[in-house]
């Protein structure tokens, strides 16, 4: 009798065994479902690391989130226009400066985002949820300034959509990049084909009130780019060129059949450009490889 008894304990021992494997399975399963629905990824892999350049602000109310796609459209600030911008468990979020998760993105939340183009599409670095209307910043060409109702309309190069914004006596102008200027800044240099960079604040009916407007370049200014070749095609003449002290990307064109050496050129190489601003774009006079 005692023989069967022990053999029933022990004949019961590979299920007891495996009955603790499964809980301690489903336990180690659930850690891993709450990790995930925390925001980490759990056993998926790594996420490589954020798109890197010149990053711009820009403020406006998020007007729907996308958790499927991981995106949200932002109603920008001063402007009529929205961008559809992407994020994922890169970006970092932040309400009223305490950080956050991606789950507390709502529509209608007041919103200044750090961006950054990643191939052709816009990512988040950053977004911060504020209680109050956000300041914004745009880079594009002036399309048209009426010094007397101040208002200056510019293709933003981000959406590729107009942003009206308002310039008043108190608004800064300092010019940037060019060395052939004659004269302090004014708004006397805000004419059509200029590359402005503006920072901007809403006023309490929502219009963009510009609060430091830089003059990047005016048609026929010359400059020179010293900086890595980040990408070039010689069928399209375009030759891009990376600043390497401020990540910023500069596309130039060019003509192959008056620099051969282009022809040599690769993605890596340190050149020197000599470039003209023409209006839309900037075309190289000059190239050296260093």
């Amino acid at each position: 009798m005692v023989r069967l008894i022990a053999a029933v304990m022990l004949s019961s021992l590979p299920f007891a065994q495996l009955s603790f494997a499964d809980a301690k399975s489903d336990q180690v399963a659930a850690r891993q479902f709450a990790s995930n629905t925390d925001g980490t990824s759990g056993d998926l892999p790594s996420l490589p690391p954020a798109p890197r350049g010149k990053s711009t602000v820009i403020g406006g109310s998020i007007r729907d989130v996308d958790p499927v796609l991981d995106r949200l459209t932002l109603n920008v600030a001063g402007s009529d226009h929205t961008m559809k911008i992407l994020f994922d468990e890169r970006t970092r979020v932040y309400r009223d400066g305490v950080k956050t998760s991606l789950r507390d993105l709502r529509p209608n939340d007041h919103a200044s985002v750090e961006t950054v183009l990643d191939g052709t599409s816009v990512f988040a670095l950053s977004i911060h949820m504020l209680s109050h209307s956000p300041e914004g910043e745009c880079q594009g060409q002036v399309l048209s300034y009426n010094p007397a109702t101040g208002e200056l309309t510019v293709n933003d190069i981000l959406s590729h959509e107009p942003v009206k914004l308002r310039v008043r006596p108190g608004t800064t102008v300092t010019r940037e990049g060019q060395t052939n200027f004659s004269g302090p800044a004014s708004f006397s240099d805000l004419v059509n084909g200029v590359l402005v960079s503006i920072k901007f604040k809403p006023d309490n009916q929502g219009h963009g009130i510009a609060d430091k407007l830089a003059i990047l370049a005016t048609p026929g200014a010359a400059f020179v780019f010293n900086g890595n070749v980040a990408f070039l095609d010689l069928h399209s003449n375009l030759l891009v060129v990376t600043d390497p002290r401020t990540d910023t990307k500069y596309s130039i064109s060019f003509d192959p059949a008056r620099f051969p050496e282009a022809g040599s050129l690769h993605e890596g190489a340190h050149v020197r450009v000599t470039a003209k601003f023409d209006g839309s774009r900037y075309v190289a006079s000059a190239i050296t490889a260093e």
